[in-house]
C-alpha cells in the first residue's frame, strides 16, 4: 500500500491511497467467501455457487463494496497513525479506480484538529480580587451553623408570631364555591415567607393551635390562573399546631456544638480564616479564567463544524442531566419554556465554540512549551480524584481505560499551562471592597477552576475527537 497526504486547509487533510492489484484481488476473494451464502444462484445451494458464475450473473461489482470494506479500515488507520493526524469526523471517501486486476485507488478527505495560530500568551494582564470579608458574609456563614442546631418547639397555647411555622388545614372558596388547588390538610406554612397570597399570612399571625377562622384575601390581578385573577376569596383556616424556632445563643457552648473550638472567639476566627481561604480560591479562579480567555481570544484557528456539533451534544446532555436531578425531563422543560432543542443549540453555540477553542489553545501551548506531565504528576491527580470519590487508588486506577488515562494526562497538562500563564502575567491584586461576594459565591467558586480545566481536557466530549482514531 502507498498513500500521500495533502493538506487541504488548516483543518482538513486529503489522503490518496493506492492499493496493489494483488491485495485487492485477495480482498475480492475474501468478500466472495464472506457473502456467497447470501446470494441466490439457480441450480446451486446457497454458498456453493462459483465466484465467476456469481460475477457473470450480477456483475463483478457485486463484491466491490465488501472488498473495499475489508481494505479501507486498516489502510486508513495506518495512514492516520503514521502521519499523526487527529480526525474529528468520519472521512469523505471517493473512489478513483476499482476492479479486479487493477490497483485500488481512492481518496479520504477528513476534518482534523485544526492548526492553532497562538497569540501573545506571556504578557497577559489579570486581576486578583481580594475583597475584604464583610460582617454580612460572616453573619451569613455563622447562620448556616446556627441552622444546623436550631430546633423547633411547640408553642402550646401561645399566639403565632412572624417567623413561626403553622401546620394548617384550609379550604378556599370564591363566591361560596371551592376552586381547584384551594384545599389542603397539614400544610406547613412559615409565617412571613410570603409564599401565600398577599394578606393571608398576616391574618394567620395571632391565631393559636386549635383555632379556626375565615380569612379574606384578593388574588393578584395578574395571577397565573385567569379564573381567580383579581377575585376575592375566603379561606376557612384551622391551625393544627404551631412551632417556633429555638435558636442557640452565640456563645462558647454554641461554638463547641458546631465546631472543634472551645470558645466563640476561636470559632469566629476560624470562620474568618475559612471565608478568607474561599475568597482567595475564588479570586484565583477568576484570575485563571481571565488569563485563559485572553490567551484564547488572542489566538486563531478554523474549527471544523463537527467539533462544534459534538460539543453542543455534550452541553445538551449536561443540561438534560441537570434537569433530571431537578425532576424535569428536557422535553418538558422545552415545552414549558416554549423552546425547541434547535433553539437551545443555537443559544449554546457561542459557548460551544469557545469551549472547543479553549481546548485547542491549551493543547497548542502545551506543545509549544513542551509541558508534558510526568507519570508521578498524573498518578497524583488520579489519587486526588479517587480520594474525592471515596475510592481506593490502586483499585480505581486499575479500572481506568486508555482514554481515561489520557484524560488525566490532559488535566495535569492544562493545569501546567494555567500556571505558566499566571507566572508570566502582570497580575494586580485588587483589595477594595466595592464588590461584595456572597457566601455561596465563595463556596462555589473554588470548584469552578478544576471543573473548567477538566472539561477542557475531556477530548472525547469537548472536541469531538473519535476515541478510536487519531491518538
Amino acid at each position: 500500500m502507498s498513500y500521500q497526504v495533502e493538506k487541504v486547509n488548516s483543518n482538513q487533510q486529503k489522503i490518496t491511497f493506492e492499493i496493489p492489484a494483488k491485495a485487492f484481488d485477495e480482498a475480492m476473494q475474501k468478500a466472495y467467501l464472506k457473502t456467497r451464502g447470501r446470494i441466490n444462484v439457480p441450480g446451486f445451494r446457497k454458498g456453493k455457487a462459483p465466484r465467476k458464475l456469481i460475477e457473470n450473473m450480477y456483475g463483478e461489482g457485486v463484491f466491490y463494496d465488501e472488498a473495499f470494506d475489508l481494505i479501507f479500515p486498516n489502510a486508513y488507520r495506518e495512514a492516520v497513525e503514521t502521519e499523526d493526524l487527529f480526525p474529528v469526523d468520519q472521512p469523505e471517501v471517493d473512489l478513483d479506480q476499482i476492479g479486479a486486476g487493477k490497483e485500488l485507488k481512492f481518496t479520504a478527505t477528513v476534518y482534523v484538529r485544526p492548526d492553532v495560530t497562538l497569540g501573545d500568551y506571556k504578557s497577559l494582564k489579570g486581576t486578583r480580587h481580594l475583597h475584604p470579608i464583610t460582617e454580612e458574609q460572616m453573619d451569613a456563614r455563622i447562620a448556616q451553623d446556627v441552622e444546623k442546631v436550631t430546633t423547633q418547639e411547640d408553642i402550646g397555647e401561645d399566639a403565632l408570631l412572624e417567623g413561626d411555622t403553622a401546620d394548617i388545614d384550609y379550604l378556599g372558596t370564591v363566591d361560596g364555591t371551592p376552586f381547584e388547588g384551594g384545599e389542603a390538610q397539614g400544610h406547613k406554612l412559615r409565617l412571613g415567607s410570603q409564599s401565600f397570597i398577599p394578606g393571608f399570612e398576616d391574618q394567620v399571625i395571632g391565631m393559636k393551635s386549635g383555632e379556626e377562622k375565615d380569612i379574606t384575601v384578593t388574588f393578584p390581578a395578574e395571577y397565573h390562573s385567569e379564573e381567580l385573577a383579581g377575585k376575592e376569596a375566603v379561606f376557612h383556616v384551622k391551625v393544627n399546631v404551631g412551632t417556633r424556632e429555638n435558636k442557640p445563643e452565640l456563645d462558647d457552648d454554641f461554638a463547641q456544638d458546631v465546631s472543634e473550638h472551645a470558645t466563640f472567639d476561636e470559632y469566629r476566627e476560624a470562620i474568618q480564616q475559612e471565608l478568607t481561604k474561599q475568597r482567595d480560591q475564588h479570586a484565583e479562579v477568576h484570575l485563571e479564567n481571565e488569563l485563559v480567555q485572553q490567551a484564547v481570544d488572542a489566538s486563531d484557528c478554523d474549527i471544523p463544524e463537527a467539533m462544534i456539533q459534538r460539543q453542543l451534544d455534550y452541553l445538551i446532555q449536561n443540561t438534560r442531566i441537570r434537569l433530571m436531578y431537578q425532576g424535569l425531563r428536557l422535553e418538558d422543560y422545552l415545552t414549558y419554556t416554549n423552546t425547541t432543542e434547535e433553539q437551545m443549540r443555537d443559544n449554546f453555540r457561542q459557548e460551544a465554540v469557545n469551549n472547543v477553542k479553549t481546548d485547542l489553545v491549551l493543547e497548542a501551548i502545551r506543545k509549544q512549551e513542551d509541558l508534558s506531565p510526568s507519570d508521578e504528576e498524573i498518578d497524583e491527580e488520579i489519587r486526588r480524584h479517587a480520594g474525592e470519590m471515596g475510592r481506593e487508588y490502586d483499585e480505581y486506577k486499575a479500572g481506568l481505560n486508555e482514554n481515561q488515562l489520557e484524560n488525566y494526562k490532559d488535566i495535569v497538562g492544562n493545569r501546567k499551562v494555567v500556571d505558566l500563564l499566571k507566572e508570566n502575567a502582570q497580575v494586580t491584586d485588587h483589595t477594595d471592597a466595592h464588590e461584595e461576594l456572597t457566601v455561596e459565591d465563595l463556596v462555589d467558586g473554588a470548584a469552578q477552576a478544576a471543573e473548567a480545566i477538566e472539561e477542557a481536557a475531556d477530548n472525547d466530549e469537548t472536541t469531538g475527537e473519535p476515541a478510536s482514531e487519531g491518538k
